[in-house]
């Protein structure tokens, strides 16, 4: 009797491990079902992957209790103490679920996608997957940085993705001897001339503020999005060229220097 029994709980073992794996191969299929529908609809990518994620969870929970079950294990009763640790590991876990309610607002609200260039939560990059718990943002030097959720959600969101058309800010010094309005002409015409710099709104170059050294010149092209960090570069590099063959001297700053006259 032993023998058997001992017999029969092996198999039920074997049979509720085969329904685990079968289970989760199952739930990877219908996840990818899930996730080609939502594509064809042209559902955003950051939706896609929150939904994906959650649908993989519930369904995982279910087939565990499915499969409690099976072994004879009382689900109620495991339900239920379920229940009690969720409230404890809430309590205790506060900040997790803090994550998780605000990756449900960021998919909702979206103030951003996959894809979109931002400042969230103190960083700065491409926005990679907005998770259950986390969003995953690429740097600029190509670190891939996890935040959490309710960091993101809590803290201000710069997109600079959202509008197509952003202004580059940048300065140039000019000496107290240069011919400001020349300059502000030569400038002006070199911006014409870089590549993707759009013609409107047209590109703003002005006296922005005055230093010890001469006055400083506000340089602003605009341009689309795609094409900032050209843009940017070739501005600056037209600024020190330009100025640089037009005759405009390094500015310095001058400190005149006064000594009392000694007694006679």
């Amino acid at each position: 009797m032993a023998k058997a029994s001992a017999f029969e709980i092996g198999l039920k073992l074997i049979a509720a491990l085969l329904m685990w794996i079968v289970g989760v191969w199952l739930i990877a299929f219908v996840d990818k079902i899930v996730g080609k529908s939502l594509k064809a609809r042209k559902v955003e990518e950051t939706l896609t992957t929150y939904i994906s994620a959650a649908l993989t969870a519930m369904l995982k929970i279910a087939l565990a209790l499915g499969v409690l079950g099976y072994l004879g294990v009382q689900t109620t009763t495991f339900a239920a103490l379920l229940g009690a640790a969720g409230v404890a590991i809430g309590m205790a876990w506060s900040g997790l679920l803090a994550h998780f309610a605000a990756g449900a607002f960021l998919v909702v609200l979206r103030p951003f996608k996959v894809g979109d260039f931002v400042e969230a939560g103190g960083v700065t990059g491409t926005v990679e997957e907005v998770g259950l718990f986390v969003t995953k943002i690429n740097t600029m030097d190509n670190v891939a940085t996890l935040i959490g959720n309710s960091k993101v959600f809590g803290d201000t969101i710069k997109n600079y993705t959202a509008n197509k058309v952003r202004r580059v800010e940048l300065t140039a010094q000019l000496d107290h001897t240069g011919d400001t309005t020349k300059a502000i002409e030569i400038l002006k015409e070199a911006l014409s001339k870089i590549p993707n710099v759009a013609s409107s709104p047209a590109p703003e170059v002005n006296i922005v503020t005055f230093t010890l050294a001469g006055p400083v010149l506000s340089v602003r092209p605009y341009c689309h999005n795609d094409h900032y960090w050209q843009v940017y570069f070739e501005t600056n590099a037209a600024i020190r060229n330009e100025l640089g063959k037009a005759g405009y001297a390094v500015p310095q700053q001058h400190l005149q220097v006064m000594q009392p006259a000694k007694a006679a």
